[in-house]
């Protein structure tokens, strides 16, 4: 992955030193045309001095953290604003053992943040659809269960994986999306809600391949890396095991999408030169979900 521009951490928290400044922020994010009443759809409204935005047409009170990721939360905004730093400058992420210490919060609180922030992830990528030429395949990614030796408990799950590539043929937008099984119907699936029907698939020839992908214009053949067969999905699937595995240990099977969604997220956003506020744009966007 490209290196993200790396903005001052003394810049950033100078900025946003106080909750007003992030809210100030955040209502710029979610409100880019100005406000909107979500109840009756007024554009008219006063700030009051608790914070809240309230409609002068039916008085209706709302914040610029209602219905987001961010709702009823009771880590300060500058907390938050510094946690979406420092899950974007470096590369490899950040752990909540990590976040914890660098925000003087607890493993629980930590873990929450980190979890928020990944499902805004995923919102974000979550209905865009993969034109073109698209490379598909499976995979497996895990590690120890936690407590265990390596090799004892060793929990693997099945990914299934698909990159955009563009006419130079280099790699452009990826999914990945955990699976129970890679039969017809799970292929046939996981093809329908991310790649659109125009789109022409080269995979290999396994046998569940051929027949779910039959309505898509579909390219196969017997795998053959030193052809430079699937070049680009393979190296997404040893960036991505390098980036769960080497960053977060001891990862439980359940939360595996969840670093999938993290890496797919900041793959597709790798040439933006400020990924952070990329983030703070998704979080003041996304919705609400327990």
């Amino acid at each position: 992955m490209k290196k993200q521009q790396r903005l001052s951490i003394i810049e950033f928290a100078k900025k946003f030193s106080t909750d007003k400044k992030c809210r100030e922020y955040l209502f710029q994010k979610k409100w880019k045309n100005g406000f909107v009443c979500p109840k009756c759809g007024s554009f008219h409204y006063c700030e009051l001095s608790n914070g809240l935005y309230q409609c002068n047409d039916c008085h209706h009170q709302t914040s610029v953290t209602a219905g987001t990721i961010l709702h009823r939360t009771h880590v300060p905004l500058t907390k938050w604003f510094l946690a979406f730093y420092f899950v974007t400058q470096d590369k490899r992420g950040v752990s909540a053992v990590q976040l914890s210490k660098t925000l003087d919060v607890t493993y629980k609180t930590a873990w929450y943040m980190i979890k928020r922030i990944r499902c805004a992830m995923k919102q974000r990528d979550i209905n865009c659809m993969l034109l073109g030429t698209i490379e598909f395949d499976d995979t497996y990614i895990g590690g120890p269960t936690v407590g265990k030796k390596r090799g004892i408990g060793t929990e693997k799950s099945k990914v299934f994986v698909a990159v955009f590539i563009d006419k130079k043929g280099r790699p452009k937008y990826l999914k990945m999306q955990t699976t129970d099984n890679i039969q017809q119907r799970s292929v046939r699936k996981f093809a329908q809600a991310n790649i659109q029907a125009e789109a022409t698939i080269i995979s290999d020839v396994y046998r569940s391949y051929i027949p779910a992908l039959k309505d898509y214009k579909h390219e196969h053949g017997v795998y053959n890396p030193d052809a430079g067969m699937l070049h680009w999905l393979h190296t997404m699937i040893g960036n991505a095991k390098v980036f769960i595995l080497g960053t977060y240990h001891g990862l439980p099977k359940k939360n595996l999408q969840e670093y999938l969604d993290e890496f797919c997220y900041r793959f597709n956003r790798r040439h933006f030169p400020n990924l952070c506020d990329r983030l703070t744009n998704a979080i003041a966007l996304s919705s609400f979900a327990d």
